[in-house]
């Protein structure tokens, strides 16, 4: 496969975005016709985090207009700029400080062009709600100007554009918010669907299994016409109305005849598993303090971690919709996280010219990472080429969305620590295998779409990469400690050859890296009796990773705390998301009894410059407590050729009677780079709350998740 991932900015610090979308036309159009509002387009999309409304500020700032003047159009491959995948905590960084460039600059036009016009200096003019003011005197709107200030040319970003600064950022209401909570939002699922028909699919019983047989006469007889369709192993059915196209999948499921093999290992010895796998391994280094060169090891500390296949567990199944029109053209409707990505995929499996097809986003229910929208995509495009001219939709049912979209990898990860006598750590080696943790559309030469695999003449199954670490990582995301220490060896083994589709899913490796981190931290500080924040603070001299340590230790009262070994535990994590992004340091409060109950988590964070305060909190608090239903409850189980957990009850995930009391600080630091506020306080959740259970019980748990079956293997194995 080949890899497609950018470095956060090029090299002479122009956001990578501009790079790839250099004309200001691509990012914003002010028409006359629709006086009052400024259209801008991003390439990133909303997926619940509220990034629209972040970014419409960024642009109604640098504009100099009030943000309800601000409409961002919906991305879509005929008018948005190519910014690849909203996803890495990366939307601000990439789409954000491109429109702030682009922005400031079409601002510098209008204001040159009204100028000129007025015979003034450009320097006496002021922008207030979108009018130029030349002292009390108007010198026309944007609106009144535009068909005079062609926009139609490069983005040519100088040193005081790219350097700009605003004033703090404000928390504006997210976008839709209101309509969410009435229920009138516009998701996907709720789309119309004018001459529609209603398409289902027959998915195999196991894990690559082939159709032999399939009896077409199951479907005769429902209340309104079914079309059967069939492509090798892939099957599915249209019909007008969606109950039909569901009864008449069941029928042939009980008819198909399938040909299965085993392809997985039992659930207990998957940790073990993965290491016999064949892999590609990497091999990372770090130095440490030049001071302990030569200082005698006293003591090696070893650790085994476990994180599970985990599931994104949507709320809303995917859902997707297509139309092959009379031109020709093949429109899509998804709620992916990549529109370009997808439309280069959809173009291979079909052998289409890529602007044949034209890919448009609909919010869904909310995911973050690769979960089964691409896919249901496909099946809807597929669908759509047997019957031009009609609009497809396909519905996902909750045991597809549960089984058959990508799984969040598995990882085993070892750590060998050698410290000297007291305390300090002389050298750090940790070996990660799992899977790769990225098979998102467009990166490869064939596609990574699961109808795709099915066909009669079938794309190859292929196996998830990585990214470059200097791109975050995949199994090596915050695989290097965030601590001045000397690391001899941090390898990471991905497994090349995995049954079960695997992709991004938040934080990605970062999570299982942070927790056994964190865990091997806070177990070497008990050993040596040096309080856990302390011990952290000793190992850093990087001003912004302190600071949010203290932070934490104030708000939770860390140093005056009570409990511990009497079923409550307190505990401590953090880590710089890709050891170049967002700080996070977090204390959790925990009971442990029938399971691990948390009750409180304290976070401190530092993003870099904030654009919407309540945008992050509520990012940082949503990490959270993903972060702690994978922490205490979630794992993805499966038989020898199969996943198996395909209903809610099946596969709890955290519900509101078990969510903690979350309180965040955000530290403000607006001079500094904006890093992101998705995915850095997954792993150090993770990490305080197993650290919090180890204090409660004495025993630490090294495999995830922290249930009751987990905890009790640790007990009887320190026992």
């Amino acid at each position: 496969m080949k890899a497609a991932f950018s470095p956060l900015a090029s090299d002479d610090g122009v956001p990578v975005s501009l790079k790839s979308n250099p004309m200001l036309s691509t990012w914003i159009s002010i028409a006359t016709e629709d006086a009052g509002y400024v259209c801008i387009r991003s390439g990133k999309v909303e997926l619940g985090q509220h990034i629209l409304t972040a970014l419409a500020q960024i642009a109604a700032q640098a504009l100099a207009v009030p943000i309800a003047r601000i409409k961002m159009a919906p991305a879509c491959t005929d008018s948005s700029p190519d910014e690849s995948f909203t996803s890495g905590s990366l939307s601000i960084q990439h789409s954000g400080m491109a429109l702030r460039v682009a922005c400031t600059q079409v601002r510098q036009l209008f204001l040159q062009h009204a100028a000129s016009v007025a015979g003034v200096d450009a320097s006496v003019i002021s922008v207030r709600d979108g009018v130029f003011l030349a002292v009390d005197r108007e010198l026309g709107t944007y609106w009144s100007l535009a068909r005079d200030v062609d926009l139609a040319v490069p983005v040519e970003p100088n040193s005081d554009l790219v350097a700009a600064r605003f004033e703090a950022g404000s928390s504006e209401p997210a976008f839709g918010l209101a309509d969410k909570v009435h229920g009138r939002y516009g998701f996907i699922h709720d789309m119309p669907l004018p001459d529609g028909l209603h398409g289902r699919m027959l998915r195999p019983p196991a894990i690559g299994a082939q159709l032999l047989h399939l009896d077409l006469a199951a479907v005769q007889g429902l209340e309104c016409a079914v079309q059967v369709i069939r492509d090798g192993s892939l099957v599915g059915v249209l019909a007008e109305q969606e109950h039909v196209a569901d009864l008449a999948v069941t029928r042939l499921a009980s008819s198909a005849q399938w040909r299965e093999q085993a392809c997985l290992p039992t659930q207990d010895e998957l940790p073990a598993w993965l290491r016999r796998q064949p892999c590609d391994t990497l091999v990372y280094r770090q130095a440490g303090q030049a001071d302990l060169d030569g200082v005698a090891v006293a003591a090696t500390y070893t650790g085994d971690y476990f994180k599970p296949f985990i599931k994104h567990a949507s709320i809303g199944p995917s859902c997707a919709y297509a139309c092959l029109r009379d031109d020709g053209t093949l429109k899509v409707w998804t709620h992916g996280q990549g529109i370009y990505n997808l439309r280069a995929d959809l173009a291979v499996s079909f052998g289409m010219d890529p602007e044949q097809i034209v890919v448009e986003h609909v919010p869904g229910s909310g995911c973050y990472g690769h979960n089964g929208a691409d896919d249901a995509a496909f099946d809807a495009a597929w669908f759509s080429l047997h019957a031009p001219g009609r609009h497809v939709r396909v519905q996902w049912s909750r045991a597809d969305e549960l089984c058959w979209a990508p799984q969040g990898p598995p990882m085993s990860v070892r750590l060998q620590v050698d410290v000297d006598a007291q305390g300090r750590i002389l050298d750090w080696r940790t070996d990660a295998w799992g899977p790769g943790h990225s098979l998102r559309p467009g990166r490869a030469q064939t596609p990574t779409l699961l109808g795709s695999w099915y066909r009669e003449s079938p794309s190859p199954w292929l196996s998830a990469i990585n990214a470059p670490i200097a791109a975050g990582g995949g199994t090596e995301r915050n695989i290097i400690p965030c601590y001045d220490i000397p690391c001899s060896a941090l390898s990471s083994h991905r497994v090349i050859d995995m049954p079960v589709r695997t992709s991004s899913l938040r934080s990605l490796g970062a999570f299982a890296n942070v927790y056994a981190i964190e865990a091997m931290v806070d177990d070497i500080a008990r050993a040596h009796d040096i309080d856990p924040a302390q011990y952290r603070l000793s190992m850093l001299s990087d001003a912004r990773a302190i600071a949010v340590i203290n932070a934490v230790r104030d708000m939770s009262g860390w140093d005056t705390r009570q409990g511990g070994g009497q079923d409550i535990g307190w505990g401590m994590g953090f880590a710089r998301y890709k050891n170049k992004g967002a700080y996070c340091a977090v204390v959790a409060r925990v009971s442990v009894a029938q399971k691990v109950s948390v009750h409180d988590l304290f976070i401190a964070v530092d993003v870099g410059e904030v654009i919407n305060p309540d945008g992050v909190m509520q990012q940082i608090e949503g990490g959270a407590i993903q972060a702690c239903s994978w922490a205490i409850m979630e794992q993805a189980r499966f038989s020898d050729r199969m996943l198996i957990d395909d209903t809610w009850d099946k596969y709890p995930i955290i519900r509101f009677t078990d969510v903690p009391d979350v309180q965040v600080r955000i530290l403000a630091r607006p001079d500094e780079p904006a890093a992101g506020a998705g995915e850095p306080s997954l792993g150090p959740v993770a990490g305080a709350i197993g650290n919090a259970v180890r204090d409660a019980l004495g025993v630490r748990v090294s495999t995830l998740p922290l249930d009751f079956d987990n905890i009790v293997r640790a007990i009887e194995a320190a026992a």
